[in-house]
């Protein structure tokens, strides 16, 4: 009987038929090691500008940068046909990983190793995962017993009054704080953090903070405001039976809870005598009748639609039906005022600061007036309106709307504006940041820098850190431009100047100023030339919006915050439950780690496999 022969047998037999394939491998990977050391000596001086720790992570990113410029699809595809790698996870340690293929190549082909000459990989596999491991713990802080991916969560305002809810947010899985600097002061912001040391000593659990400077964000100025009147709207069926009744609460609008659908300020000797059951009968501003049910002296519900405006005249009835006050609605606030915009309309945006009316809205940055040319894009509300600029000069801004929601949009104040097209003559740093940054410094564990775009921007960073005796202070480079963006590699190599410091993968203004279709590609890219820095990353916007917001994710959020396991932190956004998308996200990720470690499927056992049965064959 014949004994099979052994695969390395196989293997040999295989390569001497296919001399040619093995032929041209090498050569290809030889003219890619060489253009990889090639690099890597012109840039010496960029080398030597980097911290210490950061050393050998550089060079390893300028090796991948070099290996990136090569289309190696089909060298990919020999490889893998004869059993060796394919360079498809070589992030961490490219010149290592090409070194260990070349070998194997030139030792199936009976040559002797190349010399080579001094010069040895910067990083191994297992070295690189562990640079990677140092480089997050001195940004972000201690893993978390539970998991390796932190969670981020930006404070929202009650945070410099609410202790509980800080501590709310420590407990369920907060790893890091973020505090928007664009909201807020210097109070708040100082508040926001002793409630949080304090939670951190309370429950020994320790959290960093970022602070983001708010950069040259552009904006929508004021618009003129809408009506004085409130009005609020029940839950109904395809049938139109009320489903959930609306909530109204009874006070002053600064007080209302975030799950209110209205605020109706009644007089306080009035709330004062109020009892569940008693009624609230008036006409509306329709002239229809209309009633809310107390159910506590702060809140009413109500089971109709209603439109309420001043001076409207509410009378008081018991559960018996026995009148108790009677008053009038002395006054509302105006509402938020906005602007209709439709696909075809002209908008007008203004360097005047007077508030928008009609087709004309302010515009927050002066220096877009003279940058701005026609036929470049302009984008309202994270990509929600766009359209083509027809005219520019120095006053005025003309934007063709060629983008909005079936029947129009409303356009409000405070709503961000992209311009993909148009270099903005402004710094990343703006005389507040620079104000901000000395509190940052004094209070922080890192800093964000918005809407970079070259490394001036992040040298300008360094020197006023350097001046600030803050040159330790840790960097997170917000990538959220398509300048910044096509610079990454330079970016990150002038990050290195510091000994720490990440990246935000800003991924809401980043599609908007790249286009969505293009964001799952962008992202995968930041993650691979991070990764080749061996630099963490910030996993950020929109993560689980629905639920910190309404209470209630959709089934693409899930999915989209399980791909956060890949970054080294996900961030969530402020909401009514914060508390609880953290937990959710929490659970997540301890779930996902046992799956997948950066772009690696872990093959752990699973459950499905181990419980599957071929079905019997029928006698």
């Amino acid at each position: 009987m014949k004994t099979a022969p052994s695969t390395n047998a196989c293997v040999a037999l295989a390569l001497r038929r296919r001399p040619e394939l093995l032929e041209l491998l090498t050569s290809e990977l030889e003219g890619v090691h060489a253009s990889m050391l090639g690099l890597e000596k012109s840039l010496e001086h960029v080398l030597d500008s980097v911290h210490p720790s950061n050393a050998r992570s550089a060079r390893n990113l300028l090796h991948y940068v070099a290996l990136r410029r090569h289309d190696l699809r089909e060298l990919q595809g020999g490889l893998a046909s004869l059993g060796l790698s394919s360079l498809g996870r070589a992030e961490s340690h490219v010149h290592d990983n090409l070194d260990q293929v070349l070998a194997l190549l030139h030792q199936l082909q009976g040559h002797e190793l190349p010399d080579p000459d001094g010069a040895r990989a910067p990083v191994t596999a297992p070295e690189g995962r562990t640079l990677l491991r140092e480089h997050t713990d001195a940004l972000l802080g201690p893993r978390p017993r539970e998991r390796s991916v932190r969670i981020m969560v930006t404070l929202p305002s009650e945070a410099a009054t609410d202790a509980g809810l800080v501590r709310s947010l420590l407990s369920s899985g907060m790893d890091v704080a973020r505090i928007n600097c664009a909201h807020d002061d210097h109070g708040d912001w100082t508040k926001m953090i002793a409630n949080l040391r304090a939670a951190s000593a309370e429950l020994s659990r320790p959290c960093e903070v970022l602070m983001d400077l708010s950069g040259p964000k552009v904006r929508t100025g004021r618009v003129a405001p809408g009506p004085r009147v409130v009005s609020w709207h029940p839950g109904r069926d395809t049938l139109g039976e009320v489903v959930e009744p609306a909530r109204i609460f009874l006070g002053e609008p600064l007080r209302a809870p975030a799950e209110a659908d209205a605020v109706l300020p009644i007089p306080a000797p009035v709330r004062e005598i109020l009892e569940p059951g008693d009624r609230l009968h008036f006409l509306d501003a329709r002239g229809k009748k209309r009633s809310l049910r107390v159910s506590s002296p702060a809140w009413a519900t109500a089971d109709q639609t209603a439109y309420v405006v001043p001076a409207t005249r509410v009378r008081v009835r018991g559960a018996s039906g026995k009148e108790k006050a009677r008053f009038e609605i002395a006054s509302l606030p105006a509402r938020e005022g906005a602007l209709e915009v439709a696909a075809g309309d002209l908008l007008v945006l203004t360097r005047s600061p007077d508030p928008g009316v009609g087709n004309r809205i302010p515009l927050t940055l002066p220096e877009a007036f003279g940058a701005v040319r026609p036929g470049h894009s302009v984008w309202f509300d994270d990509g929600r309106i766009g359209g083509t600029v027809e005219a520019a000069d120095d006053e005025t801004i003309k934007v063709r709307i060629t983008q909005a929601r079936a029947g129009g949009d409303k356009l409000r104040a405070d709503k961000g504006v992209n311009f993909p097209d148009t270099e903005l003559p402004v710094p990343a740093l703006g005389p507040r940041d620079i104000d901000d940054l000395e509190f940052v410094a004094r209070n922080a564990d890192m800093v964000g820098l918005s809407f970079v775009r070259d490394v001036h921007d992040v040298r300008a960073l360094r020197e006023h850190l350097v001046r600030l005796g803050r040159p330790d202070l840790g960097v997170v480079l917000k990538i959220e431009t398509r300048r910044g963006f096509e610079e990454l590699p330079a970016l990150l190599l002038a990050a290195m100047a510091s000994p720490r410091s990440g990246v935000m993968i800003a991924r809401g203004d980043l599609a908007v100023e790249l286009g969505y279709q293009r964001l799952a590609e962008v992202q995968e890219e930041i993650l691979w030339m991070c990764e080749a820095a061996h630099m963490p990353v910030i996993w950020a916007t929109q993560v689980l919006e629905g639920l910190a917001k309404k209470g209630k994710p959709s089934r693409s959020e899930i999915t989209d915050a399980a791909m956060g396991v890949r970054a080294e932190c996900v961030m969530l956004n402020k909401g009514p439950h914060v508390v609880q998308a953290v937990r959710t996200l929490d659970d997540i990720l301890h779930r996902m780690e046992r799956h997948q470690s950066k772009k690696r499927s872990m093959l752990r056992a699973l459950e499905l496999a181990r419980a599957f049965a071929p079905a019997k064959r029928a006698p």
